[in-house]
């Protein structure tokens, strides 16, 4: 999809617009679709036919992540009832919920009973009023539109829904639970989140594997933590989201910058609403200790600014003169860019440690009357032109920056020799006639162009043409979109960064990182030539120290070293002996993603993340896929611009090459030559490359069942070889779930990704074999021959 004067593919708000009226409404409108919950009320639930009732869903989905007691209340029920529920199906005894976990997977918690409770129960759930819902849904990373920007209508579930079961279904259910389960559910479980414990674990630095990449090189290289709390971290710090052995790994990894998600409202007073600035001082303090704290580490701290953010209609019936476009605050009013400008320089002054900030002032939150691209509706902005409107927020971000510098310095709050921090200005979202406006007007020149480096690659896969939009690493950049702007930018005195996905992307975010290392070094090495200062090195996926991380560090700090060479230092270090076993195994799977069914729209709304665990129906949900978050049984917005047999073509081509590196790692395990270290930083190596096989093939298995399912409810003839097809597709989506359950019990960093929190869990899994087996039992044989 492309709009107007655009010519560069579909970002993420332009995915919301091509796949519902909804999003199309809301955004080009500039309101924020948490506004609008309730628009599409009616929609009902999904029945979920392989339990026997919605309570013992509930039961099922919660034991384990949410304290019993809470549970209990929540459906009207004391522990010691849902407990003999919990017995019945076979779960253990309820494990304790540390408030830790609890912190870490409220998303997880949230997206597991949007089809269960009503909006009432689910905050009773949570233990949340409707503020902090309503928060949550709305900046941990655009939740609600993760969700479909609709909750589905669901009646209550209380416990007295017991008693409503006939005996006959819950006979149904044990045959079902023996039938899918023999020996009974799997025991033991590596603790959710075990990896926060051992990344966040002391450590000499003569345990990482060989010597530290060198600091020269690219600057900034930033990334987000690979555990940070995304909401408001900065308030409740009893969870630490940046541990010191774990900024101490980032370093050693090559890692030179973290950023954080900030509300300026939030973090600095609100002069038209005070109220909504509560606990500002310490968010403020807080963020200045943990500046200081990470600078001794090596490691700064970025803000990512989207501001100023949009207010409600209740906001301008107060102020009518601060309204822009939509509900945007109009930046060109002067109250509100000296909001701004105090704003920045307060965080500046109180917290000079800060490396800086970076902006995205097109898309996002509606934060200008042009970031959405409809200006001409403010009588300010209109005039002007989106160029002078977004070029000046931007000049406004490096006032406030400077002027806080400034004050730090002349209040002795910084040593002599701190460097004021820098400007990061992100193009993402400008239409390409906006950047050759924008640019030539920015006033300070040491800020930061960045550009995504892939935007705009042209590529084929499976005789397919299209063009990349981002987050990609199966496709090598630079593109032509970010040379156009990088060269503009140096031009008028910029210097400018890449934005790129070093780690992994959307093509599966729920491994720590793609190991397609000769992919990312082969990036790198395109990218020294084009002058580029910095790097980002991912969004919010891909903060775990790995070997990628120290492949693009190595690189940037040696301009003379090959992708191959820096590529095989890597795998020296961390591999020792088996070294060359992990090379082959890299370029093997390298080449094959290259082969990966790219489209902005595949991987944001194919079951990528979810994998064996996103279930199958017997008949359409009528539900669409939502970005990065509920794929359902939308083949056609998963497939985007490839035919189903393509696309399934490529995804079972990739899992099946993928699964042979599986068998090769698994057999160099086997070598006695290896060291216990050596084997096991193997296997650690397998458990990610099986995953993806899993999750592609598992995608590649749905896709062709939803086919074979559509086609056999047309079909007037040869439906006993269609049920044949799908009940063999059953049995593998039951082993591909079994399999994929026994890999994430043993290895915690599977599943899960910052900002979604566990994209599923291993009870996710086991329901998924739960749901193959009904279908296979109850629906399968009651279709006709």
């Amino acid at each position: 999809m492309k709009q107007p004067g655009n010519r560069f593919p579909i970002n993420r708000r332009q995915f919301l617009a091509s796949n519902a009226a909804l999003g199309v409404f809301l955004f080009l409108q500039g309101i924020p679709a948490w506004s609008f919950a309730g628009m599409q009320a009616g929609k009902k639930a999904l029945e979920l036919k392989h339990f026997p009732n919605a309570l013992y869903a509930f039961v099922w989905r919660n034991w384990g992540l949410v304290p019993l007691e809470r549970m209990a209340a929540a459906v009207n029920a004391t522990p010691q009832q849902l407990g003999q529920i919990a017995r019945f199906m076979g779960l253990p005894p309820a494990p304790p919920v540390t408030d830790e976990q609890w912190q870490r997977s409220y998303l997880t918690v949230i997206r597991r009973n949007w089809h269960l409770l009503p909006d009432s129960q689910l905050q009773t759930l949570m233990g949340w009023d409707k503020a902090r819902m309503d928060f949550t849904l709305k900046e941990d990373d655009f939740f609600y539109i993760k969700l479909g920007s609709l909750k589905p209508e669901c009646a209550p579930v209380v416990y007295q829904q017991l008693a409503e079961i006939p005996a006959e279904g819950k006979q149904r259910f044990s045959r079902l639970l023996r039938q899918a389960f023999p020996k009974g559910l799997p025991k033991e479980q590596m603790p959710y989140f075990h990896f926060v414990k051992e990344l966040s674990a002391p450590f000499k630095k003569e345990q990482m594997p060989g010597q530290a990449p060198s600091p020269a090189g690219f600057n900034p290289r930033l990334t987000y933590p690979y555990f940070a709390l995304f909401g408001d971290p900065l308030l409740d710090t009893s969870i630490d989201s940046y541990p010191d052995a774990y900024l101490e790994r980032l370093a050693a990894s090559g890692v030179e910058s973290i950023w954080m998600h900030i509300v300026l409202s939030r973090l600095t007073p609100f002069p038209w609403d005070p109220s909504v600035s509560q606990h500002w001082e310490q968010r403020l303090a807080n963020l200045q200790k943990l500046s200081s704290r990470a600078r001794a580490h090596g490691i700064g701290i970025y803000l990512y600014l989207n501001e100023p953010r949009h207010q409600p209609e209740a906001f301008y019936k107060k102020n009518p003169g601060l309204r822009g476009q939509g509900t945007a605050l109009c930046t060109s009013n002067p109250e509100v860019q000296r909001y701004l400008e105090d704003s920045i320089a307060q965080i500046v002054e109180r917290a000079p440690l800060i490396a800086g900030f970076f902006s995205i002032t097109a898309s996002e939150n509606p934060t200008n009357c042009w970031s959405h691209g409809q200006g001409k509706g403010c009588s300010r902005c209109g005039p002007a032109g989106p160029g002078t409107v977004i070029a000046a927020l931007n000049n406004t971000y490096s006032q406030g920056i400077r002027k806080g510098y400034e004050a730090a310095k002349a209040a002795g709050n910084m040593a002599a020799d701190t460097v004021p921090p820098q400007l990061i200005i992100w193009d993402w979202g400008w239409r390409d006639d906006w950047a050759a406006a924008i640019i030539p007007q920015l006033i300070t020149k040491d800020s930061l162009l960045m550009s995504v480096s892939e935007w705009e690659l042209d590529i084929e896969r499976g005789g397919i043409k299209s063009k990349v939009g981002e987050y990609s690493i199966s496709a090598i950049g630079p593109g032509p979109r970010a040379k156009r702007h990088w060269k503009l930018a140096q031009e008028h005195g910029l210097k400018t960064m890449a934005k790129i996905q070093a780690n992994n992307s959307w093509e599966i975010g729920a491994v720590p990182y793609i190991p397609a290392l000769y992919n990312v070094a082969k990036h790198i090495e395109r990218l020294r030539t084009e002058g580029v200062a910095g790097l980002m090195l991912g969004w919010t996926l891909g903060g775990y120290p790995s070997p990628n991380l120290e492949v693009v560090a190595l690189m940037g700090s040696d301009k003379s070293l090959s992708s191959a060479d820096a590529v095989q230092q890597v795998a020296d270090r961390r591999f020792g002996a088996a070294a060359p076993v992990m090379t082959h195994a890299w370029r093997q799977f390298s080449e094959a993603f290259s082969k990966f069914p790219y489209h902005i729209s595949v991987v944001y709304g194919a079951p990528l993340q979810v994998g064996p665990a996103n279930l199958l129906w017997q008949a359409p949900t009528g539900y669409k896929a939502t970005m990065v978050g509920l794929p359902y049984d939308d083949i056609n917005g998963w497939r985007s611009i490839y035919p189903a047999d393509v696309f399934t073509r490529l995804l079972r081509e990739l899992g099946d090459t993928f699964a042979g590196i599986v068998q090769q790692l698994n057999e160099a395990a086997k070598k006695t030559a290896l060291s216990q270290n050596e084997r096991q930083a193997v296997l650690q190596e397998r458990n990610i490359i099986e995953a993806i096989a899993l999750h592609y093939r598992s995608i590649a298995n749905q896709a062709e069942f939803i086919v074979c399912r559509d086609r056999l409810a047309a079909a007037a003839t040869d439906r006993r070889s269609i049920k044949d097809r799908l009940a063999h597709l059953l049995m593998q989506e039951t082993a591909l779930a079994e399999r994929m359950a026994a890999l994430q019990i043993s290895d915690s960093r599977l599943g899960f990704e910052a900002s979604n929190q566990y994209f599923y869990t291993p009870a996710d899994l086991y329901e998924k074999i739960l749901n193959c087996r009904d279908l296979l039992e109850h629906w399968l044989p009651a279709v006709p021959d």
